[in-house]
Formats: structure tokens, C-alpha cells, sequence
């Protein structure tokens, strides 16, 4: 999705997130016998046999998070996509990311609740009322751009991602991976896109489906990788013609502050287009 400021086009990574449904169904899992039967289990191997119960305390642990860091890369509609930043888990969830567009420019963008505020470019605000941040409702931007901007928002969180995995049929353990230094579960798990839809809420199902038919999309290929302290390191998918994404998590915990800008330096999206179309029509 682009916002256009003046001459400049800031790419809003607002992408498609729409990840990380894996589930807990069976996997096969390396037994042991003889003097080793009485053996504790590690917690990695315990990850690799018990996949519901593993994906269920990684739900819980990662509820009791306050924030935690990410970093995203990948394509999405044919263009690259890269942003960091950090998301507040309370509720509502919170975020503020920085985003890069294609030429490398990097735009400020904050989600709280249902409305994102984008940075505006400094030497565009004259032209916008001197104002530093467009606010845009999620679901009405979604409907303008043709795409479900907050159901890719809202998958950012890495709590609802791990529950979505307890839903979803067909988990496979891949095996033993390490992340940015760390020891990780790695699972994946295919699903038609028919199965995707019915993860989502049904008052954005609508518009994802009609950008996946339009992009010719099949199915969903997902992927998630779980530490030892049963907390998401990483996150993938793969969605055909649409894009992948890959989104890693650090620092989880971290104390972070994201907050509504004041209303003042604030232009709203929708009251902005409202006034374009009265000029059209008059």
C-alpha cells in the first residue's frame, strides 16, 4: 500500500503478515529406550514430540509478555518489504515501526488499536496543513486500497500468531534449527487458502480473499520457529504470487512507550479524501 505526499511515495509496510498459523496436530517425534526411558526430556525435544501441549505453552508464555522487538523482510504485491520496530501487547495492542520503502527511504509508522498514523515527510507537511502524521482507519484504508491492511497489522502480534497454530491442522516438526543465536523448534504446515480465510475475522475475511483470487493464490506455506523458554524467534510464509515474509522476535519484555501523536500535528486520511471528492463533485 502507498501513501502519496506531495512528489514523494512512502510505502506503508502495513504487509501482509497474515502468518504463522501453524498448528498442533501430530508430528513424529524420536523415541528413546532401555536405560534412557527415565531420562528428563529437553526442552527442545519436547517441542519436537508434544506439539499441542509445547504450542500451548508457548501461548502462555508469550501472553505474559509485555513488548517484544521485530524485524521483517520479504516481498509483498511485487515489492520488497523491510521494517523494525516494536509492539506493546497490552491492550490494545500497540506499535511503531520503521518502515524502508524500494528506493531506501525510511517512513515512521504507529498502530494503536484500529488506526495507524503514518510519519509524514518533513519537506511535504507544507502541503498537507503543516501537519506531521496522516491518520488512517484500518479497516476503511484496507477497503480503499483493495486489501486487508488490519488483519496484516494485527498479525504482527506473536501472541495471536501461536494460538492461530493451535487451530491450525497438519504441523509438521522440521527439526532442531538455531535462530540469531538462539535454539529452536522449527515447524511448518500447508494450507489451501480456503482453510486461511476461516482463521480470519469475518469482517476483513472479504478483502483478503478477493486480493488472493486477484494474485492467483493457492496455498498458504507457514512456518515458526520456538526457543527453549517456548517464545516465537521466528515467523515465515510463503503466499505464491502475493509475497513472503520473514519476521524475527527479540527482546521480549522490553520496557517500550507507543503513543497516539497529539491531535494537532494530526491530518485524518478519511476527512481528507472526504474534502477531495466535494471538490470533484462541485
Amino acid at each position: 500500500m502507498y501513501v502519496a505526499f506531495g512528489k514523494k511515495s512512502v510505502a506503508v509496510a502495513v504487509s501482509a503478515l497474515t502468518v504463522f498459523a501453524v498448528s498442533a496436530c501430530g508430528t513424529t517425534s524420536g523415541g528413546s529406550g532401555g536405560s534412557d526411558a527415565a531420562k528428563q526430556p529437553s526442552v527442545l525435544e519436547l517441542l519436537a514430540s508434544d506439539l499441542k501441549g509445547s504450542l500451548q505453552k508457548t501461548a502462555d508464555a508469550t501472553t505474559k509478555s509485555d513488548s517484544v522487538t521485530v524485524s521483517m523482510t520479504g516481498t509483498a504485491g511485487g515489492e520488497k518489504v523491510e521494517m523494525k520496530g516494536v509492539i506493546d501487547l497490552g491492550d490494545p495492542v500497540k506499535a511503531e515501526m520503521t518502515t524502508k520503502d524500494p528506493k531506501g527511504a525510511s517512513t515512521v509508522v504507529r498502530m494503536i488499536g484500529g488506526v495507524v498514523y503514518v510519519e509524514i515527510p518533513a519537506e511535504d507537511r507544507a502541503d498537507m496543513n503543516g501537519k506531521r502524521w496522516m491518520k488512517m482507519d484500518l479497516s476503511e484504508a484496507g477497503k480503499q486500497a483493495g486489501m486487508n491492511v488490519g488483519k496484516q497489522f494485527e498479525d504482527i502480534d506473536p501472541t495471536k500468531q501461536v494460538k492461530t497454530l493451535l487451530a491450525t491442522e497438519g504441523t509438521k516438526v522440521v527439526g532442531q534449527e538455531t535462530v540469531n543465536g538462539a535454539a529452536t523448534v522449527h515447524y511448518t504446515v500447508t494450507v489451501p487458502v480456503a482453510t486461511h480465510l476461516e482463521q480470519i475475522d469475518a469482517k476483513l475475511r472479504a478483502g483478503v480473499e478477493q486480493q488472493m483470487t486477484k494474485m492467483g493464490v493457492k496455498e498458504i506455506i507457514t512456518d515458526l520457529w520456538v526457543d527453549e523458554q517456548y517464545q516465537p524467534r521466528r515467523a515465515a510464509m510463503k503466499m505464491g504470487p502475493l509475497g513472503d515474509l520473514v519476521m524475527d522476535y527479540t527482546d521480549y519484555g522490553k520496557a517500550v512507550t507507543v503513543e497516539e501523536p497529539p491531535a494537532a500535528e494530526t491530518l485524518d486520511f478519511a476527512e481528507m479524501l472526504k474534502g477531495l471528492q466535494g471538490l470533484t463533485t462541485s
